[in-house]
């Protein structure tokens, strides 16, 4: 195959982009926590150590051809591991590189809600995650609901993990069905973008993508060569408008995540949506000249 594929290297870099859909700059507190302990078995040494500097991260999107990446925050229970301040700080350092996404504690609505508000009309924040796993909450739980009223209100996509966890945590909150299709049920204007395929309910969010306009996927914490059979598909044929590329850097780099992108054989404008087309669009980017935008919604 050729036309984007003989552009893989410095040249395709050079001409068009890469949006990250799901990245962290980890903190000391981030990469001390044992909860992430059963990663640090598969992540090589990425989940190591105490401090990074920033200029790694930035190193690390250069060698892959990232331009920009939706630098998230973590919050849990016990509070959080990276702040939406720290998260502020480095987009504000590298503004052409990163978009900022927010992180908010779940246990208490109110303060979340304003939390979101500030990270959004204050630092500029493009969207908005939780991971349900370490809440061991649903995304359908009544406490995320005043968050979603919040993102609609704001024009904000809602970010979450689905699928099962690689922390030895229960895998049921990242279950597609029932919980996010009662989700997108009951908000038909949130846009949702739900990172790590869900895998081993990927064919559960694909049938969710197709089925309600704002729900989108994103590739985090996968490799290009170990995306399922069913996803592949997806991204040739009719959902090339609804999944996005996601790193979860630095436990995947995006390098090593797109290493046998090639292998996907997507055509070109396939790539393009996939690369970078569609991120843009979801979270308000700017779209690379030449890819043709496509409407937010209504892409299943």
């Amino acid at each position: 195959m050729t036309g984007i594929y003989d552009r893989i290297g410095t040249t395709y870099r050079s001409e068009m982009r890469i949006i990250d859909a799901w990245m962290q700059h980890p903190s000391a507190e981030f990469l001390r926590d044992p909860m992430f302990d059963s990663l640090r078995r598969w992540a090589h040494g990425q989940l190591a150590g105490d401090e990074v500097p920033v200029e790694a991260t930035v190193a690390a999107m250069d060698a892959a051809g990232v331009q920009t990446g939706l630098l998230c925050a973590w919050w849990g229970p016990r509070g959080p591991l990276i702040t939406n301040d720290e998260v502020a700080a480095i987009v504000g350092r590298y503004p052409d590189r990163f978009a900022g996404v927010a992180a908010v504690d779940l246990a208490r609505p109110m303060d979340a809600v304003r939390e979101l508000r500030r990270c959004v009309q204050v630092l500029g924040f493009r969207a908005l995650r939780v991971v349900p796993w370490l809440w061991d909450l649903p995304p359908s739980d009544r406490r995320y609901y005043p968050l979603y009223a919040e993102c609609v209100e704001l024009g904000i996509p809602f970010c979450l993990q689905v699928g099962h966890t690689g922390p030895l945590r229960p895998s049921e909150p990242g279950r597609p069905i029932p919980y996010l299709d009662t989700v997108a049920l009951e908000f038909p204007e949130l846009v949702i973008v739900a990172g790590h395929i869900g895998y081993p309910w990927t064919a559960e969010m694909i049938s969710l993508a197709t089925k309600y306009p704002n729900v989108y996927i994103d590739t985090s914490a996968y490799k290009a060569s170990r995306y399922p059979r069913d996803l592949i598909d997806y991204l040739r044929g009719h959902g090339r408008r609804k999944v996005l590329f996601g790193s979860n850097h630095p436990a995947w780099p995006a390098a090593d995540c797109l290493k046998d992108f090639a292998s996907l054989q997507l055509d070109d404008e396939a790539a393009g949506l996939f690369l970078h087309g569609n991120a843009g669009r979801v979270f308000g980017l700017a779209v690379t000249p030449g890819v043709d935008p496509v409407r937010r919604g209504g892409d299943g």
